[in-house]
């Protein structure tokens, strides 16, 4: 109990070490964001739809280049991460890009603390939810900042992919939630020769955990879609594909990597 109480700490003391290693790395690409190139992927895009003139709450989103590059699309963006360094720095990126992007650090559970207004869109994507203990808390916030009729878009990396060992050789944790996950990593998923040695804990979450969480609070689900690979190299033993699109070599095509929600308020 002791370690589920302090995952916040331990988990922004991680990510705060990860986001200069981040913000030099070759997968975030900060050199041609600064000059113009978005961010987003064409899975988001297709499901968010035109946002001009859109307000939006993006969770969990890091350094902000994703948030940045939903208000060069012409959306009225909030995005909100724990970690203060990364904050920092999206604070610093909007303002070399002239974004009008409004950032906010805090755990997104105490959101209700700083936030009042409530959005056309609530966005959260890649690699977000396993950092959080409670779906239905998770859940909750997303109600409570939509409008009505508002949409939620989610893009997440797949339950399956987290049951296996780093090297996807054998499955090695539980498909459902069972607790806090607890462990310590060498490098990051952007830099994998990073020296640096992170302790961090996460949760895994099965598909029917998030939607049913979603559905208690009131949202009806329009879309709900599996994929067989991920738009980031990001994981161990990946082969290209097609251009931006990878799979676990030795898997290939035989487990989904991804999938993604829309829903309704």
């Amino acid at each position: 109990m002791e370690k589920e109480l302090n995952y916040i700490e331990i988990n922004r003391n991680s990510w705060n070490t990860k986001t200069k290693i981040h913000l030099d790395s070759e997968f975030y690409d900060l050199e041609n964001f600064l000059k113009g190139k978005n961010s987003l992927n064409e899975i988001e895009l297709d499901l968010l739809g035109d946002i001009k003139g859109k307000s939006i709450l993006h969770l969990q989103c890091h350094f902000g280049q994703d948030t940045i590059s939903l208000s060069r699309l012409g959306a009225n963006v909030v995005g909100v991460d724990f970690s203060d360094k990364a904050i920092e720095s999206s604070q610093q990126i909007a303002k070399e890009t002239k974004a009008e992007t409004r950032f906010i650090c805090c755990d997104i559970y105490e959101l209700p603390q700083y936030l009042e207004e409530k959005f056309d869109i609530v966005f959260t994507s890649y690699g977000t939810i396993g950092w959080l203990p409670d779906m239905d808390r998770w859940a909750k916030i997303i109600s409570d900042y939509l409008k009505p009729n508002g949409h939620f878009v989610l893009v997440e990396f797949h339950p399956v992919v987290w049951m296996f060992d780093d090297d996807f050789k054998k499955i090695g944790y539980r498909y459902f939630n069972s607790g806090p996950i607890v462990e310590t990593l060498t490098g990051t998923y952007a830099d994998r020769n990073a020296e640096i040695t992170e302790s961090y804990v996460m949760w895994n979450h099965s598909i029917s955990e998030v939607v049913t969480s979603l559905i208690k609070r009131g949202l009806r689900i329009e879309s709900l879609n599996e994929l067989d690979y991920s738009p980031y190299n990001c994981f161990q033993h990946t082969v290209e594909f097609e251009p931006n699109k990878f799979r676990i070599q030795h898997l290939g095509d035989k487990i989904p990597m991804l999938y993604s929600i829309k829903a309704q308020k």
